[in-house]
């Protein structure tokens, strides 16, 4: 039995919120190295910050592209691949620039905010994208995305206090490459 939300599977789902969730998870790297031990209340906050605007997001996203599906839909796969390998792309070359996240302080709540919203600019382009879905529930997959995210941000913030700037980098290679690839497999069909 195939568990599917309206067309796209659970694990489809789970791979772009994994995706979608790696700037969050590199910046929860950085709090938890700041943190230097665990903190069970700063790791909470930072969790529900990202996993709350990367399921905000997509539902905006979405009730914008539908304002447009209908003009757009014959071409929603070239659509979809473009903006998911803008996204992927753009995430990869990302890593690559070095990272200035970490700061003595680590995050005030309005800092956190701010990175809550520039984390899930992506999010808001794949709500944009699951628009020309037939028959999609995007507050389903939606909060599928968010509790992803606040799993693994808080996982970052653990993380962190272990090992920080050796994964940094990597989970947004990660993320891009799993961006991409949903990207070419929504041009294929």
């Amino acid at each position: 039995l195939k568990y599917e939300v309206f067309g796209l599977g659970f694990f489809q789902i789970f791979l772009i919120g994994v995706g979608l969730s790696m700037d969050a998870f590199a910046i929860s790297l950085c709090q938890g190295l700041i943190m230097g031990k665990v903190k069970i209340g700063k790791t909470a906050k930072i969790a529900f910050t990202f996993g709350i605007f990367q399921a905000i997001m997509p539902i905006l996203g979405y009730y914008v592209g539908s304002i447009f599906s209908g003009k757009v839909s014959q071409y929603s796969n070239i659509i979809a691949f473009i903006i998911l390998g803008y996204l992927g792309f753009n995430m990869i070359r990302e890593a690559r620039k070095e990272n200035d996240c970490c700061t003595d302080e680590g995050c005030s709540s309005k800092a956190l905010l701010a990175l809550g919203i520039a984390t899930s600019i992506d999010a808001l382009a794949i709500g944009f994208t699951f628009s020309f879905l037939k028959n999609f529930n995007i507050f389903v997959s939606s909060i599928e995305i968010g509790i992803i995210t606040f799993i693994i941000s808080a996982v970052g913030v653990v993380l962190g206090t272990k090992f920080g700037t050796l994964l940094e980098s990597k989970a947004q290679y990660l993320g891009g490459i799993i961006l991409i690839l949903i990207g070419i497999k929504s041009l294929a069909g």
